[in-house]
């Protein structure tokens, strides 16, 4: 990966200039969007495929906020823009939840050239995409992402679905939007912890790709956390232009594209075990990153230091840094058990991505005994 470059440029009015990263996947290609004021600006959706219809799809939270300024911007392109209100939180990335949106679409008679689009966090990204590959065997979407964790991370790539009481995104497909929207000015209305939580996929961009963008995430994370819009953009910038890079090489998470799940095993097994909405996802990856770091670590592909400076960093932004209990009686079971139920495993095979080097990082199996201690050992720091 290139070296981090510098901010973006700021107009004469002191807002960042808009700027384009590409996603390059042949005739599936499209461009991300960065900056302020685009979701509400009609010109932003200028060029997108021709329809007698639109569906938004967003949440009860975001609704109030942005929901009119989506549907104006919209009204010249459309005859007919329609909305549906999905329940906020993790706990509703479901089928029943999954099924509103094909309700909607059926009850106001859409068809396969209607187009739709995901005003809202993750989940509303992640389900509107799902619902998209699978109306009519497919129809166009967009994503407009309203938290700094969707703008850097799931708008970004073609990964859809909803989760399963067994595992988390474990019903799902890869299907490219045609256009994302990162709106900073949306990241404003984010509770500290949201912000926060967004924080968590961003770092993970440096230690598997660019160490010079870690170096400035340490020296900015204050600023991060306060919402600075200089700073927002550069990170927002930085972690798309990496992630394209990832995702044109390898779409469909056949080998590189799994190092983008660092800190996820981990992650994920929080998620399920703790019930999903009890900590955010990015909160989550947070505690994941350093229990993959400790495991690298132990595995002797990185020092000690490296580990603490990662830590630190992440404890920094506001996240949590111990493993949380997921039983009483025998947690690292219960840990191994809920990895096992993870995308990467392979013949019931836990299969980590691991840092192999400060910038580098490989996805490879651990022994379970060596994964025990690295459970107990970060169950210890609370």
């Amino acid at each position: 990966m290139s070296a981090s470059p510098a901010c973006l440029p700021t107009s004469p009015s002191g807002r960042v200039t808009p700027a384009t990263v590409p996603i390059s996947l042949g005739e599936r290609s499209y461009p991300i969007r960065i900056g302020q004021g685009l979701l509400a600006d009609p010109q932003t959706y200028a060029g997108l495929p021709r329809a007698a219809a639109a569906l938004i799809v967003t949440n009860a939270t975001v609704a109030p906020l942005y929901e009119a300024g989506l549907r104006q911007a919209l009204a010249p392109h459309y005859a007919k823009v329609h909305t549906v209100v999905l329940p906020d939180g993790e706990a509703y990335k479901d089928w029943p939840t999954l099924n509103r949106i094909f309700d909607a679409l059926l009850e106001q008679g859409c068809d396969r050239k209607t187009v739709l689009f995901a005003l809202g966090g993750g989940v509303v990204g992640d389900m509107t995409g799902f619902a998209a590959a699978c109306y009519m065997r497919g129809v166009p979407f967009v994503q407009v992402p309203t938290t700094l964790l969707a703008q850097v991370d799931s708008s970004v790539g073609g990964k859809t679905a909803i989760n399963h009481p067994l595992g988390k995104n474990m019903v799902g497909a890869f299907y490219q939007p045609r256009l994302v929207v990162c709106d900073l000015d949306s990241i404003a209305t984010l509770p500290p912890r949201e912000l926060s939580a967004g924080l968590a996929e961003i770092i993970k961009y440096g230690p598997i790709a660019d160490m010079a963008f870690l170096d400035w995430i340490e020296a900015n994370v204050e600023a991060l956390r306060a919402g600075d819009a200089q700073a927002l953009a550069h990170a927002v910038r930085r972690s798309c232009e990496i992630k394209a890079a990832v995702v044109g090489a390898d779409e469909r998470e056949g080998g590189l594209r799994a190092i983008l799940n660092f800190g996820h095993t981990f992650g994920h097994a929080i998620e399920s075990g703790l019930g999903y909405g009890a900590w955010l996802h990015g909160e989550g990856v947070g505690c994941g990153m350093v229990m993959a770091a400790t495991l690298s670590q132990r595995l002797g592909l990185v020092d000690a230091a490296f580990v603490a400076r990662l830590a630190a960093i992440i404890a920094r932004a506001g996240l949590p840094v111990a493993a949380p209990p997921l039983d009483a009686a025998d947690n690292a079971g219960r840990w191994l058990q809920l990895m096992r139920v993870d995308k990467k495993a392979e013949g019931g095979e836990i299969r980590f991505v691991l840092i192999d080097g400060p910038g580098r990082a490989t996805v490879r199996a651990a022994p379970d005994a060596l994964v025990r201690e690295v459970i107990a050992a970060c169950s210890a720091r609370a």
